[in-house]
């Protein structure tokens, strides 16, 4: 979805031709499957993280277009909100010091880029969910000037036919409709993505689903939205809401979310691009030029344009992507569960835990798909979402379990044995997983940090809910420029 859209209305014929194109796309990949050669000799890793903005009184900054003027650098995009960007890291390997790389150009870039929107009168915030925003902010007026934001929120809200409900019942609850899919540009992620060879493909999704909970539960950095505290990771919740193109009665009928988490492990990618064309019409049918026949029997690379834009509009939290790079196409595990933030070291330490942990469990001997029912997978996620380093989950053998007794005695190991396997420096390795370590031994993620800290500032301060989000912001940005780790952060 990362395109530029030029039309914002489809013909009858523009649908039929983009499914036909779309099909001959996923033929053509089948093919590849089959024979093409795949760049997988050393597995790449990358990171997206998207940005909050803010002023000085913790308010969101609805300047993303002027600063990214400002930043200048092709790095740093767009996204949803005018209170948004994206970095896009430079793809990378994790062998040896590849992570305290990460670390290098994160912080430079996101110094370069908050020094740059200090000329806006703004600051970068690194937050699943802003805690100060509002659903004045959160309107159509304020989507992002691009067209394919535009595009979007037209074919989605059209698609449903009538507004969009919110319902999100969790310490408090929140029941809202909207117009349009702005209330998504709340949802600011970290996606990890993981090159992996077409014949494991698989085994790195199914590892990536089970793991999914896991992640979510020692990440969750999301707990406010519109004043009320809902999930630990209410982003979960609001995104599968606020892009739901059916109506009461299509849900009924058991028709497919566009947010999804699937419904059963795969044997193939294949398996997930099939799907996406099977189950979900398209919302931007755009064709390009090429034939992608023509382009595999000339011996070339298919760019297949087509299925890739509509893989980009079907939200899987583990979303499987083709892409070419230096002439070759490559696939790749995009993981997209958690949040942005709290820190860089709190982002990488969730980046080590989860590229060590997904090779652990996609290489053991026994599979952990063929000891877990994928709907109690998803049962996991949601359990997860909703409690953080509160939840149980439940895991072969153990039974129902405490998210942070799994981790500590059963998953820490593999993730650690995972990054060995990559070529992690042990002095990388150690770091990193001992925050992860930290956090649940302290009872410490983001979120639970900002519920603490609202918490104070309500009991102790006298402050009302708003003074307090807006209190406890300004101390959150204050805190993540010192690059601690979360778990160490004082509640004031």
């Amino acid at each position: 979805m990362g395109r530029d859209v030029s039309q914002g209305a489809y013909s009858r014929e523009d649908r039929v031709r983009y499914r036909q194109k779309v099909r001959r796309c996923l033929d053509v990949f089948a093919l590849m499957l089959d024979d093409f050669g795949f760049d997988a000799d050393r597995p790449m890793t990358g990171l997206e993280i998207e940005l909050n903005l803010i002023d000085s009184t913790a308010e969101p900054a609805m300047r993303n277009e002027e600063i990214l003027a400002h930043i200048a650098d092709p790095l740093f995009q767009t996204e949803l909100g005018q209170f948004n960007l994206e970095l896009n890291a430079l793809p990378r390997l994790i062998e040896g010091t590849g992570f305290a790389d990460y670390a290098h150009d994160l912080r430079g870039s996101l110094a370069r880029a908050d020094e740059r929107a200090a000329k806006s009168d703004a600051k970068i915030l690194l937050v699943g969910i802003l805690p100060t925003l509002t659903e004045r902010h959160l309107i159509a007026e304020n989507l992002s000037t691009n067209e394919r934001y535009r595009a979007l929120n037209d074919q989605i809200v059209g698609a449903r036919g009538e507004d969009i409900e919110l319902d999100i019942n969790g310490v408090e609850r929140l029941r809202t409709h909207t117009d349009s899919i702005a209330p998504e540009a709340a949802c600011t992620s970290l996606q990890f993505h993981l090159q992996v060879a077409p014949d494991s493909f698989a085994d790195y999704w199914n590892a990536s689903q089970a793991i999914a909970a896991v992640q979510v539960a020692v990440g969750a950095n999301s707990p406010y939205l519109y004043g009320r505290q809902l999930w630990a990771e209410t982003r979960i919740a609001l995104f599968e809401q606020a892009t739901d193109t059916r109506p009461d009665e299509l849900k009924a009928q058991g028709v497919r979310p566009r947010v999804w988490f699937g419904e059963r492990w795969i044997t193939s990618i294949f398996d997930l691009f099939e799907e996406n064309v099977r189950y979900f019409p398209p919302l931007l049918p755009i064709c390009e030029e090429e034939d992608p026949v023509e382009v595999l029997h000339a011996g070339g690379v298919p760019q297949l344009g087509e299925l890739r834009l509509h893989n980009g509009t079907v939200y899987r939290w583990n979303r499987p992507v083709y892409d070419i790079m230096d002439g070759r196409p490559h696939l790749r595990v995009e993981n997209r569960v958690l949040p942005a933030g709290p820190t860089v070291v709190d982002m990488l330490a969730n980046a080590a835990f989860y590229f060590g942990l997904a090779r652990a469990l996609a290489e053991a001997d026994r599979p952990i798909w063929s000891q877990l029912t994928f709907s109690s997978a998803e049962e996991n996620f949601h359990a997860a979402a909703r409690r953080g380093l509160d939840a149980v989950l439940h895991w072969p053998r153990l039974g129902d379990v405490p998210v942070t007794e799994l981790v500590l005695d059963v998953l820490l190991p593999k993730a650690a044995a995972g990054l060995d396997g990559f070529g992690v420096a042990p002095a990388q390795r150690d770091r990193l997983l001992g925050v992860i370590e930290q956090r649940c031994r302290t009872g410490r993620n983001g979120a639970t940090w900002q519920t603490e800290a609202v918490w104070a500032a309500e009991r102790h301060r006298g402050l009302d809910r708003e003074a307090a989000l807006h209190h406890m912001v300004q101390r959150y940005a204050e805190l993540q420029r010192s690059n601690e780790p979360v778990h160490t952060w004082p509640v004031d």
